[in-house]
């Protein structure tokens, strides 16, 4: 049983920070691209970042470089998102999704079978 797990959310302020964790189990966690969607109230789920599964590619949404990091460490099946300067636009609900078939990492929900059940993050201005 595929089971992913997020967590690290919160309530921050404006500029603050914050890193998510995602825990994966019941998979070959190395053969998986992994990716971040968010979701914010009233709005479809979108893509936020993406590390494919050897840790030598990534891909950001525009809203988010420079800000948000991606990365991995299949030694501990977990997959991270680090967030700065987070603004109220960042709010959302977050989840990591698991993608074995795509070659490259993608930023389609359609690519990823696997989904966690979503941390919710707040930023208050």
């Amino acid at each position: 049983q595929v089971q992913l797990v997020e967590s690290g959310g919160g309530l921050v302020q404006a500029g603050g920070s914050l890193r998510l964790s995602c825990a994966a189990s019941g998979l070959t966690f190395s053969m998986y691209n992994m990716g971040w969607f968010r979701q914010a109230p009233g709005k479809e789920r979108e893509f936020v970042a993406g590390m494919s599964r050897d840790s030598t590619s990534g891909n950001y949404a525009d809203s988010v470089k420079g800000r948000f990091t991606v990365s991995r460490d299949n030694t501990k099946n977990t997959v991270y998102l680090q967030m700065h300067n987070l603004q109220p636009e960042d709010t959302a609900v977050y989840y990591c999704a698991a993608d074995r078939g795509s070659q490259r990492v993608g930023s389609r929900r359609y690519q990823f079978e696997y989904w966690g059940q979503g941390t919710q993050v707040t930023a208050s201005s």
